[in-house]
């Protein structure tokens, strides 16, 4: 009995002591990933602003970052990732993009570049979904997405007669502020704390407060501002946070 218990108490003692390798390595892990997305946010920004140069240097770094991070968890990947089968296929599409990013720089084909390095943060996303992880970039991802279908009202607002069109309008920015909301609670403490995250969450809840506003007096116009506004801050999620 008592060989037994020590048996017991080893064992735990071994999985207690490999909890933080693990973290660790998925806080390695992540930390890599983050440095290649910081550059594919700087150089969409810098494809957005038409300053292809600046774009093409950042591409040039985002491509050296995945060096490193292919090194690093190409073959030795996070126990978390290990049965991932979305993951050989990322270390072959991501790559690949950035390459063809740089290629569409240089053409000036800009919106396709954007392109390239938009479907690589669905595939860093899917990735990640697909072993239950979740970062900040994946919340922001799906806001994104919600702001997108709620961009069709900025410039045609709801049909004022047809309640299913104002209830439908009413439920595409119920969900973008939901997304958001969810934004907020991914977020580390640190950040979600901080003045520059909190102006763009803020910022949301205070222009989706004017929506029952808008549809009560049905105001167009208050509707195309709203939306405006929400784009912007939306772009700036993405920017920072993407």
């Amino acid at each position: 009995m008592r060989r037994r218990l020590i048996s017991v108490a080893m064992a735990a003692a071994v999985l207690l002591a490999g909890a933080p390798v693990l973290a660790d390595e998925l806080a390695g892990f992540n930390a890599a990933i983050e440095d290649v997305a910081s550059h594919s946010r700087a150089a969409l920004g810098y494809l957005r602003g038409q300053k292809a140069d600046l774009a093409g240097v950042e591409l040039a770094q985002m491509k050296d970052a995945w060096g490193v991070f292919a090194e690093r968890f190409g073959r030795d990947r996070p126990e978390r990732f290990r049965d991932n089968a979305l993951y050989v296929t990322m270390l072959v599409d991501v790559p690949t993009r950035i390459v063809a990013a740089m290629v569409m720089v240089n053409f000036g084909r800009s919106d396709v570049a954007a392109g390239s390095l938009q479907a690589i943060r669905q595939e860093l996303s899917a990735v990640r979904r697909g072993s239950g992880v979740e970062l900040l970039a994946d919340c922001v991802l799906d806001a994104n997405a919600a702001m997108d279908a709620l961009l069709g009202y900025q410039d045609a607002p709801p049909d004022w007669d047809r309640p299913a069109t104002v209830t439908d309008f009413a439920a595409r920015a119920a969900a973008y502020g939901t997304a958001v909301a969810r934004c907020d609670a991914v977020a580390a403490p640190s950040l979600s704390q901080s003045d520059k995250f909190r102006r763009l969450i803020d910022g949301v809840a205070a222009a989706l407060a004017l929506v029952p506003k808008a549809i009560a007096a049905r105001d167009g116009d208050l509707v195309h501002r709203v939306i405006i506004e929400l784009h912007s801050l939306d772009e700036l999620l993405a920017f920072r946070y993407g």
